[in-house]
């Protein structure tokens, strides 16, 4: 069955960002973090605990707490993995695991020290729970209906991709939707794609797609060649220097070759399956604001004090979308 999404018009804005560039600047321009800050309560989205991973790590070498904040994926994008990973969670798969891989300007792996690490010498694999679904290569990308797509965002679709070639090395066109960047071929097909802090699904050769048993987090430059190769399905909202800053593996692909330096993993749970009034609260700058749209340009174009030419483009991967704990 083919899947469809509205696109958020700010891809027109990438596009147009050398033109404008050139345009003569203002004295004084807000910074990203001013708008951010300036933005009204109204331009937020609330992300609902049950969206959220919460990965517990053993505390580090002086006690403190090790949280980490993953925010799954929304539909209709990796559907097949995020429901493996409720289910993977609901079964408290992950408890007694362990992070197994760390490589430098790359990324950050965990799960089973046993599950296809040429490191892990004579470890067995663990059982994984039932009722896990085997996920199609095809559902890496989302179909595209120009039906079920405005008149003017149609056109603004148009405008980008005439400009593809400048505005994304990767795509026609980046676009933010539901508060997830997008890359988009020709109007076709769209995915999510790796940018730092991004999680997706380790997997062996192809046809194997992973169960999202095995999990990592882009910890470097973003690798979008990975894109339309290995599921997506979330990102670290909160945590991430506690993957980050870990002392790198020395085997092969940065996998540890010393199981003491393998972290252990207390618990990942759903958000909304912990006590009420621990369950996370977080929400994102909607990408569909005017705000966002005045921040994103500003990410193009910096022109606050600091700066003395602007870029005039910008990676989409260098537009991180604010998300923000409720306090």
């Amino acid at each position: 069955m083919m899947k469809n999404i509205l696109l958020a018009p700010f891809a027109a804005l990438i596009a147009l960002s050398p033109l404008l560039a050139q345009q003569p600047s203002e004295k004084e321009h807000p910074g990203p973090a001013a708008i951010v800050d300036a933005a009204s309560a109204s331009d937020w989205k609330a992300i609902a605990p049950s969206d959220l991973l919460v990965m517990d790590l053993a505390p580090g070498a002086t006690g403190e707490a090790r949280r980490v904040i993953i925010q799954l994926i929304s539909a209709p994008f990796s559907q097949g993995w995020t429901d493996n990973i409720r289910k993977l969670a609901a079964a408290k798969f992950w408890d007694g695991t362990s992070i197994n891989r760390v490589q430098d300007n790359y990324v950050v792996q965990w799960g089973d020290a046993g599950y296809a690490n040429p490191e892990s010498g004579k470890i067995d694999p663990k059982p994984l729970p039932d009722g896990l679904e085997t996920v199609q290569e095809s559902e890496y990308t989302v179909a595209l209906q120009e039906s079920d797509i405005s008149a003017r965002m149609m056109k603004v679709i148009e405008t980008s991709l005439g400009m593809a070639g400048h505005n994304d090395a990767y795509s026609f066109s980046p676009f933010w939707w539901n508060g997830w960047p997008l890359g988009v071929s020709q109007k076709e097909t769209a995915w999510p794609v790796h940018c730092y802090g991004a999680v997706g699904v380790g997997r062996n050769l192809s046809p194997d797609t992973g169960t999202g048993a095995e999990l990592y987090t882009v910890i470097g430059h973003a690798p979008r060649h990975l894109d339309r190769n290995i599921a997506v399905v979330g990102r670290v909202i909160e945590g991430i220097e506690h993957l980050s800053s870990l002392p790198r593996g020395k085997g092969e692909l940065g996998f540890y070759t010393d199981a003491k330096k393998r972290v252990p993993i207390q618990s990942i749970r759903m958000g909304d399956s912990l006590p009420e009034a621990e369950q996370p609260q977080f929400e994102y700058l909607n990408t569909m604001s005017p705000a966002f749209t005045r921040y994103a340009e500003a990410r193009a174009n910096r022109r606050d004090p600091f700066f003395i030419t602007p870029a005039g483009g910008v990676d989409i991967c260098n537009i991180p979308v604010p998300v923000r704990r409720v306090k």
